[in-house]
């Protein structure tokens, strides 16, 4: 089994001290080689110093220029004396035909040089030979007569191994430091590592990869959209289905919310920082149900978390629930009161008054059979006779007259039947609501017409109306005018209705009183054979 380390700290650790020796180590391997050349430009710098001092002797300049035997051996003397006094290997005087006057090798005096004279040029020269005593730190001078005249050259050499042991006295100092400053960096790296334990809770890296996993699959497999937002305002988590109901983009990690999301309902919900708690919020496409929490940790503020829940579906089977809840309890309220007429007819046959019985009769058919005929002579469509049934039945119980208007008129099938449900079944509550609190005679006017061009739907009340100075906010989500028990829809209802017209390309207005009259009118897609004429004939024009 392979050994491993699994604690973070100590990873970190060892990888932050293997990093420093291995730097220190490599700092201190230029470092000598930088001092390595110091030393040997000193001891260059030195040579040369020597050559120059020697090549200034008015013995060596008047022997060199006279060139006799008692001055080559005067030279040669002065030459080794020097050397052997300066620490120089050697001191090698060369005349002006390239014939050595002295080396440290008595056989080769007298004998030429290979390579011309260096110096010839008045300049001193520096570099490390390689020459028959090894290598050595070299300087080249020129050595000139007492009146100014080029005579020869002096080379004077140090040996290399002079410099090493220079540069092995200096190496343990600084080596000392350099091991007191990797000692620093190991205990930083230690302390480091200690902190960034501390800021990971205790958790090790095998730990932190699996919490995140779990954190991916559980943020990108539930059915809830899930934002996160730090206290800057920018988004730092979204899941697939957040993006999925707000229409975000992949990308939207890190960016604002004001630039993501555009202005209205949906962005307030996000953008604060209070406790929100099943808030309602409709957009184009959703019903959303919204959360928010914030985060405090440490007493700090974290930012806030919001999670949506798509309530669409559930929405539009609440409200065909409704509506089949409507009309069967029309249905219970037209048995019960069938039940109490036929009572009342039968118990005026038992007491032998058939000619008020027939009376009671015709005026029950006049009365109540009048609206289901109205509504099967006007409206075609059986969603909406069903719907106007059962808000019948409800006004009946409420006390409200519900009329139908005398130019109402729509086939067996309108277009975008579910959604003039929609818009009609909230209106008529709406209208509902806004008479309950007025005194009798309470009375909604209902009409749809129906025309080649538009669907028209006015509904009509003689309630208190609405102020002008809440018109423009009487569309906005979760605004409401209603108090005390009569409030049923939060605010939802009239905003549901503007969404669902606008989406159809329609229109909404209110009139201004008395009471408050409601007109939708949704414009009709035109028929395939009437687009194709016309595209035929633009084309034909053109």
């Amino acid at each position: 089994m392979q050994w491993r380390i699994r604690k973070l700290s100590t990873q970190m650790f060892l990888a932050h001290l293997v990093i420093l020796t291995v730097s220190t180590a490599i700092g201190f391997a230029l470092f000598a080689a930088t001092a390595r050349g110091h030393l040997d430009e000193e001891y260059q710098s030195r040579a040369a110093a020597i050559a120059q001092t020697f090549a200034q002797n008015e013995s060596v300049q008047s022997c060199v220029g006279s060139r006799t035997a008692a001055c080559d051996a005067e030279v040669q003397r002065l030459a080794l004396r020097t050397a052997a006094r300066a620490g120089a290997t050697f001191v090698v005087v060369i005349d002006a035909n390239s014939i050595r006057v002295s080396h440290p090798n008595p056989a080769l005096i007298g004998k030429p040089v290979s390579e011309p004279l260096v110096a010839a040029d008045g300049q001193v020269h520096l570099r490390v030979d390689n020459g028959s005593t090894g290598t050595t730190a070299n300087a080249i001078v020129p050595l000139h007569s007492s009146e100014g005249a080029f005579i020869g050259e002096v080379s004077v050499g140090i040996r290399e191994d002079s410099v090493s042991s220079a540069l092995f006295d200096q190496l343990p100092s600084y080596g000392l430091w350099f091991v007191v400053m990797l000692l620093l960096g190991g205990l930083a790296s230690f302390g480091l590592s200690r902190l960034l334990k501390k800021r990971t809770f205790g958790l090790e890296l095998d730990e932190i990869a699996k919490l995140l996993q779990e954190r991916e699959a559980t943020l990108h497999g539930i059915r809830e959209g899930v934002i996160a937002i730090d206290p800057a305002g920018r988004i730092s988590v979204s899941n697939d289905e957040a993006q999925r109901l707000l229409h975000l983009a992949e990308n939207v990690v890190g960016h604002r919310v004001e630039d993501v999301l555009p202005a209205g309902a949906v962005r307030d919900a996000l953008t604060g920082t209070s406790v929100v708690t099943d808030q309602i919020v409709l957009t184009d496409d959703f019903w959303l149900v919204v959360n928010r929490m914030p985060v405090i940790l440490s007493g700090q503020p974290h930012g806030v978390v919001v999670t949506l829940q798509d309530r669409t579906a559930v929405e539009a089977l609440s409200r065909e629930l409704d509506g089949a809840r409507s009309l069967t309890e029309s249905m219970r309220a037209q048995q019960h009161e069938f039940s109490n007429r036929m009572h009342g007819i039968a118990g005026l046959l038992e007491l032998g008054r058939p000619e008020e019985a027939l009376e009671y009769v015709n005026e029950i058919r006049g009365t109540a059979a009048d609206l289901d005929q109205t509504l099967r002579t006007r409206i075609g469509a059986p969603q909406l006779i069903g719907l106007m049934l059962g808000k019948a039945a409800e006004a009946n119980e409420r006390g409200i007259q519900l009329a139908i208007d005398p130019e109402t008129s729509v086939g067996t099938a309108p277009d975008r039947v579910q959604a003039l449900t929609t818009i009609l079944g909230n209106l008529i509550d709406n209208a509902f609501d806004a008479v309950s609190t007025t005194p009798a005679p309470r009375r909604v006017l209902v009409g749809i017409l129906e025309t080649d061009h538009e669907l028209r739907v006015t509904v009509a009340d003689n309630g208190p109306g609405v102020p002008e100075a809440l018109r423009p906010q009487l569309f906005r989500n979760g605004f409401t005018t209603k108090r005390g028990s009569i409030v049923r829809h939060s605010g939802l209802g009239l905003s549901l209705v503007q969404r669902t017209v606008t989406k159809l390309g329609g229109s909404i207005t209110v009139s201004e009183g008395p009471g408050a009259t409601f007109v939708v009118v949704l414009p009709r897609p035109k028929p395939a054979s009437e687009s194709t004429t016309v595209g035929e004939t633009e084309t034909v024009r053109a």
